[in-house]
């Protein structure tokens, strides 16, 4: 893996952030399916990937509050504990129509890099076990392989156990 510069019409506010950031990546395409029931396993299928090592990108509201929760593709989202991770006391899944104005992404391509507003993430504390973690690079057909560690200083995020396996 190394410092990749986006290929030509690929650039998305993820891949802008990760090369502001001067951060290590590579981007992987893939033919998006379209009628995926889950973008994400979608996403692992087509590149070949475990499901425990491809993240999906998830907005919920605690107390009121949009949150970003960052799991395995495979994984459902624990929404009390990413309450007690976000220091809540109640979470729930957002209207994806409020996902998308808060990010500036569309479901099934919602990256948590670069997102339109920076927004509270926690990102499931089985990423820190990766040498490398692959993201939605902000569009459907598009994942960011990086370092753990990258995604979480980018974001801001702190850690926790928020997936349900």
């Amino acid at each position: 893996m190394g410092r990749t510069k986006t290929p030509r019409g690929s650039g998305t506010p993820a891949t802008v952030a990760a090369v502001k950031a001067g951060i290590e990546f590579t981007l992987h395409p893939y033919e998006a399916d379209p009628g995926a029931q889950s973008y994400g396993v979608a996403a692992a299928d087509a590149l070949g990937l475990p499901h425990d090592r491809v993240f999906k990108t998830l907005l919920a509201e605690v107390d009121g509050r949009l949150t970003v929760a960052v799991v395995p593709v495979a994984a459902t989202l624990d929404l009390k504990a990413l309450a007690a991770a976000a220091g809540g006391k109640k979470a729930q899944m957002a209207d994806p129509a409020s996902a998308e104005r808060a990010t500036g992404y569309v479901v099934g391509g919602i990256s948590p890099l670069g997102q339109r507003r920076r927004l509270p993430t926690i990102v499931d504390a089985s990423a820190s076990g990766f040498a490398t973690v692959y993201v939605s690079a902000g569009r459907r057909g598009m994942q960011i392989e990086l370092a753990p560690a990258d995604l979480v200083r980018l974001t801001g995020a702190g850690t926790a156990d928020i997936a349900r396996h």
